[in-house]
């Protein structure tokens, strides 16, 4: 077994591993190893066919490279690398926006690193049009969420940045006006990662939560492989973020007239222990009407904050889901939430470091949940790698959530150390098995998913309008990759785009739950997640071999529901709150 080859001198010198943990880990990975082996359901047999993932980035006229330095120094070097899928002009096809950072050195020579944002030319192909956007020199870039921020029913694009947050607002005509300095969010100077949009007052208004990272100097730079905290199996590598200081949070408020005011104290969202906030997700954990807001710490206990209207309560111990089964602080990276059982209560799969495992908490409803990482077959596999983007998504249009995850190393430095370990770390993928656990199956769903690459963002979408989910994967170096779904052409599906009315255009955390033969399957509207990335806002229903479904039920925030009956499948339907359930045909050039 993999694990039980590995050396305790390991652990002393991993920068992301918590000291007080470090001499309780090798005896719990012992016993771990041996328990993931036994349970992992890698070859469980599936009564249904294997969906592909194909590798269709040639093809697609996207030529979009991420900067990387090639040392990677300094941790703000290794950490960017959000994708956002969204249609910014409102033709019905989505859209792809990339973000981009520099080098140390460049920013300190003055130069700049340009993000892309591609059209879609409803063909299959892709053309930049950065320029004519205004949206190619944010900042350093790191990820990117969507909102309508001032209700006029178009999506705003929000970049989180090494050095606060820029709001594009869009101005309707293929164009966006950065207005952050109008909208208040100026103020904001911390390393902005994970950043999501959510009315967390119901007032009807998106309101903004930015986890900060590390608090870092350009000027006062840690030393590479100058300390313990900047050493990875004795080998020199950038320092941190262990041993480097934390930023607080923010929660911004939108006040309605587009701009916000910082409320994080109020709502007891602050983060008084400054822990180094990656990623952010705003859902209704318990089903009570209010969304809840989940923040992975890096390195450190994750954040469970309980929605008591409009204040909140930090639970994630008594929940579960601040550290491990073994009590252990993780390297929380990417969060990916969905009903993978399809019991109507969202959970949590959360990507780490190395010698660590994806974390899968299920949702047990109460605020209650379970690690069942082992259990569910997803532990064994992603422990060599360092996980980041994330998504729970229907591969196969079979009705049943199954789970991608994106790796690549941190450090260069691995590849000539000897260790088996490599910067460069393949995909993987977890079918669903319809019993609440997966199979990993990452060879079979592709083979362009076994080539190694330094991943980091990853968001879901219907590229191209088929009736097929698409990943989009945005790499540390070199260029991203663009992965077409082949379901089983036997299932069928049904996709969903959701507008709010008067208020929340984009019907963010709006929910939808459709019941196909007895089953039910729940999804929602969401900003951000995953890993610094948006996925498509619309809302895509595998049904298996069913034709219709029986009833599809639109749960919208703070108001009524509205129920459909026998909705026929294969089709895209559009529904303004209030209003009829609507087919939409779309034309394709090809």
């Amino acid at each position: 077994m993999q694990l039980m080859t590995k050396s305790m001198k390991q652990f002393p010198h991993h920068p992301r591993c918590p000291i007080r943990v470090q001499l309780f880990v090798t005896a719990v990975m012992v016993a771990s190893a041996y328990m993931g082996h036994s349970q992992q359901v890698k070859d469980k047999p599936s009564a249904e066919s294997t969906p592909k993932l194909q590798d269709i980035t040639a093809s697609t006229g996207i030529r979009f490279e991420h900067l990387s330095s090639p040392e990677q120094r300094y941790i703000v070097e290794s950490m960017s690398g959000g994708v956002a899928l969204f249609d910014y002009d409102g033709d019905g096809w989505l859209d792809i926006y990339f973000t981009n950072a520099p080098s140390v050195s460049m920013v300190l020579a003055g130069r700049k690193a340009k993000g892309a944002l591609y059209h879609n030319n409803h063909d299959g192909t892709f053309t930049d049009v950065t320029d004519k956007a205004g949206v190619g020199n944010p900042c350093w870039a790191m990820g990117a969420a969507v909102a309508d921020v001032t209700n006029d029913g178009r999506p705003d694009l929000l970049i989180s940045c090494f050095g606060g947050v820029v709001l594009y607002h869009n101005n309707g005509d293929g164009t966006f006006t950065d207005v952050t300095a109008k909208s208040g969010l100026s103020k904001d100077s911390g390393w902005a990662t994970g950043v999501a949009f959510g009315d967390y007052d119901g007032d009807g208004l998106p309101d903004l939560f930015v986890p900060h990272y590390v608090n870092l100097d350009l000027n006062d730079l840690p030393l590479f492989g100058s300390a313990k905290t900047c050493q990875y199996h004795e080998i020199a590598v950038q320092c941190g973020p262990r041993g480097l200081k934390g930023s607080s949070d923010s929660l911004y408020h939108n006040n309605g007239d587009g701009t916000f005011s910082e409320v994080a104290a109020q709502a007891g969202v602050e983060d008084l222990k400054r822990f180094f906030g990656l990623g952010a997700v705003w859902t209704d954990f318990d089903n009570d009407g209010k969304i809840d807001l989940f923040v992975a710490n890096d390195g450190q206990p994750n954040y469970l904050y309980r929605n008591e209207g409009g204040h909140f309560k930090e639970i994630a111990s008594d929940a579960g889901v601040a550290f491990s089964e073994d009590g252990i602080e993780q390297a929380n990276m990417g969060l990916a939430v969905g009903d993978y059982e399809n019991k109507g209560r969202m959970s949590i799969a959360i990507s780490h470091f190395s010698d660590e495992y994806m974390a899968l908490y299920r949702n047990d409803g109460g605020m209650t949940f379970t690690d069942v990482s082992h259990s569910a077959g997803v532990a064994h596999a992603t422990e060599p790698y360092v996980g980041w983007g994330d998504a729970f998504l229907d591969l196969n249009n079979s009705g049943w959530l199954d789970l991608v995850l994106v790796n690549g190393h941190v450090y260069p430095q691995v590849d000539n150390a000897k260790l088996g370990i490599h910067y460069r770390e393949p995909k993987l993928v977890f079918l669903n098995a319809h019993d609440g656990t997966f199979r990993e199956a990452t060879e079979k769903v592709g083979d362009a998913l076994t080539v190694p690459q330094v991943g980091r963002g990853l968001a879901v979408g219907d590229l191209f309008n088929r009736g097929a989910l698409d990943v989009v994967v945005e790499n540390l170096t070199r260029g991203p990759q663009i992965l077409s779904s082949r379901p089983d052409p036997s299932n069928h599906w049904v996709s969903v785009e959701l507008e709010g009315a008067p208020r929340n255009r984009l019907a963010l955390n709006a929910r939808v739950r459709v019941t196909v033969n007895g089953q039910t399957q729940l999804s929602e509207v969401r900003s951000g997640g995953s890993y610094l990335s948006q996925s498509d806002l619309r809302l895509h229903f595998g049904l298996g071999t069913a034709k219709s479904i029986d009833t599809l039920e639109v749960l919208w925030p703070g108001a009524a529901a509205q129920v459909f009956h026998s909705v026929a499948g294969d089709h895209f339907y559009k529904l303004k709150q209030g209003g009829g359930l609507t087919p939409v045909t779309f034309t394709s050039k090809k």
